[in-house]
């Protein structure tokens, strides 16, 4: 079986930055096992695969090296990347359904906005391997259901951590945002996934369904600017808009192919 295969680099406007996404149109739906060796071969923090099911809808799925995720952000501006700008569609909204909902999608001008649900995190208190983890122990620490939410003084402190993973591995739940104001936007992030089998991801769309309520209610504005520090490093631009948030960015294209399973 020979299947179409599209490599976007997502959060950003140029190649070798951003976090990149394999995006796999599928006209069905194979076992979930094939799915997953495709995405651990594939290597990459997420692979996307979608089946049409409409002229302006889809069953959208996101697995990593190691396991399915209920809720991916740059897999799934990847996705309507390459729906708006490979496979020529033109009716928009998109909507993706998804273990998350249905999630609309849109081009605004030279950027995709992703429509996602809010997911607040609430004050909580840090265990040892939290801080342990980071290197440092943040001025606050915030829980959901999905993530820690770690919050430090500067941007710069969030740059330093240099992360113990044995130590963050053993945390439930498995995944940590660390994020401070930014210094030229609104906030910086960089995110942490070790019970997914990604130690830590470039850009990461659906923390900041976490982060775009802390920050708004924090800096008293909707709209946001937000940066995420990784090594390749991205931009987002957010919005508060009740119990969802809009999450918009660029997508380039860095492979376009074919594999063979």
């Amino acid at each position: 079986m020979e299947l179409p295969i599209y490599w976007v680099d997502a959060f950003t406007e140029r190649v070798f930055a951003g976090n990149p996404a394999a995006v796999v149109p599928l006209e069905s739906w194979p076992g979930d096992p094939l799915l997953q060796r495709i995405a651990n071969e594939n290597g990459l923090s997420e692979t996307a695969f979608f089946v049409r099911t409409g002229p302006a809808r889809a069953s959208l799925r996101w697995f990593t090296p190691a396991v399915e995720v209920d809720l991916c952000g740059h897999a799934t501006l990847a996705s309507a990347h390459v729906l708006f700008n490979e496979l020529g569609q033109v009716e928009q909204p998109f909507t993706f359904d998804t273990r998350s909902g249905p999630l609309q999608v849109t081009t605004v001008g030279p950027m995709i906005e992703l429509d996602f649900p809010s997911r607040p995190a609430l004050p909580a208190e840090a265990p040892e391997a939290l801080a342990r983890g980071l290197g440092q122990q943040p001025a606050e620490v915030r829980r959901s259901e999905r993530m820690w939410l770690c919050v430090f003084a500067t941007a710069g402190e969030v740059t330093a951590i240099s992360p113990d993973f044995s130590a963050l591995g053993t945390l439930v739940p498995g995944r940590i945002i660390a994020t401070a104001p930014g210094e030229d936007c609104d906030f910086v992030s960089r995110s942490f996934a070790p019970d997914a089998g990604v130690p830590e991801d470039p850009v990461t769309g659906s923390a900041h369904s976490t982060l775009v309520p802390y920050w708004s209610a924090r800096l008293g504005k909707n709209a946001l600017h937000a940066r995420q520090v990784s090594r390749r490093g991205g931009e987002l631009w957010c919005e508060m808009r009740g119990d969802r948030v809009s999450i918009a960015g660029r997508g380039v294209a860095y492979l376009r192919g074919s594999i063979r399973v």
